[in-house]
């Protein structure tokens, strides 16, 4: 069966939702074509020669595009059966199916992606996949995909690998909790390294891996880490490590740092208490600071995340978050977008089981794919708006310290203080940073879902 593979949006990373699938599905005869569509459009062939149309849905960003796209395949490709995968397939399957697609499997997709290309159905559920080394012909060289940039200047060519999936931990907000429940899944050793080995062949002098969290499994991933680092000593990598993993994993810390971690990212979310414990983050407003002093000790860079827009956030809060990222010396290490986003939730969301805040919320909607809601002061909505507003018009234009000057003049005059000044040295030591921030599980931004606009 000819089969086209499609990857919406992921991260400014060449896609790993495309290149694992093509690979199985090329060892059992089918021909494959992927395309990325935030650096390639559809086939100018047409698509009426594919029997199978599979798209990856492992973010909320491209599950938004994804929606725009349906409507013009199924159109396009009548002949064709169209599945969507991903983490964000289940939660949005009936709203799927009503744009066209015929299945709709979760992040564990790979068997029945492979059943249906054989002409059957799939099992549904969490079997068990048989890992493979990722297939990545087809798909643009990394050079054309997001670098990381140094604090001399210097550019770094990033690959994007995978050592486990799912997560240990019940975060209420994430998306992975719903299908997952707890669980995670290690990829197979010589798998990754496989996969680590032919993107350093293409150029990559930095690896990022994408694990959920990369110390669910340490003893795996630190074997990974030691077979990578003894075969190739100047490649680089960052991770993404829960706040209560870098405390209770402190101890490795430096074993990161020798093997090559240059940074680490974390989804702090919040420093209030309350909003954490909403969240069921695992962790205290107060820990965030001793994760920054760990990690810093060690020789690395802490780039934490944010949720800083929620319905239980105040406007002395975003104040107070602001307070605390410059007192950490946090302004260079935290992406502008992550201090401009606002909680999503989605379908089967956790946090739908906090008692009575689903009758909070107003009702699902398709146009965000999820819940919308109101804060209950009204100008902590006005200031979100006005905060990713200026976010997305300081764009590349200006620093991240510029931004964020912009962003407290925002938050001080909207809880109607006095705007106090900030010192130059309060930004904080220049860290890598990745060309395209890490934003996940938020909505996306304009500029996201224009770039990711799709080509006839």
């Amino acid at each position: 069966m000819k089969v086209l593979l499609i990857s919406p949006y992921e991260l400014g990373r060449q896609p790993h939702s495309l290149a694992h699938p093509a690979a199985l599905l090329r060892a059992r005869g089918h021909e494959v074509v992927l395309v990325d569509l935030t650096l390639a459009t559809l086939p100018r062939g047409g698509l009426d020669g594919f029997g199978l149309i599979g798209i990856a849905l492992g973010m909320h960003t491209a599950t938004r595009i994804a929606m725009g796209l349906l409507p013009e395949l199924r159109r396009r490709a009548s002949g064709a059966r169209i599945v969507c995968y991903g983490v964000y397939g289940p939660p949005n399957r009936a709203l799927l199916r009503g744009l066209g697609v015929d299945v709709v499997l979760g992040p564990e997709f790979e068997n029945g992606l492979l059943a249906v290309a054989a002409g059957g159905e799939p099992d549904g559920g969490l079997a068990k996949v048989t890992f493979v080394v990722p297939d990545r012909a087809g798909l643009p060289p990394l050079a054309r995909y997001a670098h990381l940039g140094l604090p001399d200047g210097s550019r770094k060519t990033v690959g994007f690998v995978e050592a486990s999936r799912g997560c240990k931990y019940l975060c209420r907000h994430c998306p992975l909790v719903p299908v997952y429940e707890g669980r995670f899944r290690a990829i197979p050793r010589d798998v990754v390294v496989a996969d680590a080995e032919q993107q350093i062949a293409q150029g990559a002098t930095h690896l990022s891996f994408g694990d959920p969290d990369f110390l669910n499994g340490p003893t795996h991933a630190l074997r990974v880490l030691a077979v990578i680092h003894d075969r190739w000593p100047h490649v680089t990598f960052d991770a993404t490590i829960k706040i209560s993993h870098i405390l209770t994993h402190q101890d490795l810390l430096p074993r990161l740092r020798e093997y090559g971690c240059l940074f680490i990212t974390s989804a702090a979310e919040s420093f209030d208490d309350t909003v954490l414990g909403h969240l069921d983050k695992g962790h205290a407003g107060e820990d965030i600071g001793r994760a920054v002093a760990l990690v810093r000790g060690a020789g690395m860079a802490l780039a934490p995340t944010f949720v800083p827009f929620t319905p239980w956030t105040t406007l002395d809060d975003y104040v107070g978050l602001l307070a605390r990222v410059r007192d950490l010396g946090l302004i260079n290490s935290v992406a502008p977008i992550q201090l401009a986003i606002r909680l999503l939730i989605p379908e089967d969301s956790y946090l739908l089981r906090i008692p009575g805040f689903r009758e909070q919320l107003q009702p699902f909607t398709d146009a965000i794919l999820g819940y919308p809601w109101a804060n209950p002061d009204a100008r902590v909505d006005v200031l979100q708006a006005r905060a990713q507003a200026w976010v997305e018009q300081a764009g590349s234009e200006c620093s991240r310290w510029e931004t964020f000057a912009g962003l407290w003049r925002l938050a001080h005059e909207a809880a109607g203080r006095k705007v106090p000044a900030l010192a130059a040295d309060c930004a904080g030591p220049e860290g890598p940073q990745l060309s395209e921030p890490w934003y996940c599980c938020a909505e996306p931004t304009t500029a996201q879902l224009a770039r990711c606009a799709v080509g006839a």
